[in-house]
């Protein structure tokens, strides 16, 4: 079972910058990729950004060129996986849960993980 926690969402203006944390209860050899979704009031869950294992990240097209997905950090004792989201020149459209979603390798099932998602507002 792997948990995740999200945090660093908040009430920001337009234009404004918000950094997303995701934290996850296992290590980088358990995972394939780590993702980011939100879903704004009344909508569909939508896929954001991607970063796999091996470096590789994909973006949505609304959020290109303002978001940017790190690559894995682990912490000291290697028990857990962080990644960012740099979230950059926001805009009201923005406003939504941000949800954080891990793979797991075919040893580790190759199951799916959600965290209980962070809130993120952006004013006009």
């Amino acid at each position: 079972q792997v948990q995740l926690v999200e945090s660093g969402g908040g009430l920001v203006q337009a234009g404004g910058s918000l950094r997303l944390s995701c934290a996850a209860s296992t290590t980088v050899s358990s995972l394939t990729a780590m993702c980011w979704y939100r879903q704004a009031p009344g909508n569909q869950r939508e896929w954001v950004a991607t970063v796999t294992t091996d470096g590789r990240t994909r973006y949505t097209g609304a959020i290109k060129g303002r978001f940017t997905i790190s690559t894995f950090t682990l912490s000291r004792d290697n028990a857990k996986t962080t990644v960012y989201l740099q979230m950059n020149s926001l805009k009201p459209e923005d406003t939504a849960v941000y949800y954080c979603n891990a793979q797991t390798t075919p040893s580790w099932g190759n199951r799916e993980y959600w965290g209980p998602g962070t809130q993120v507002t952006v004013s006009s």
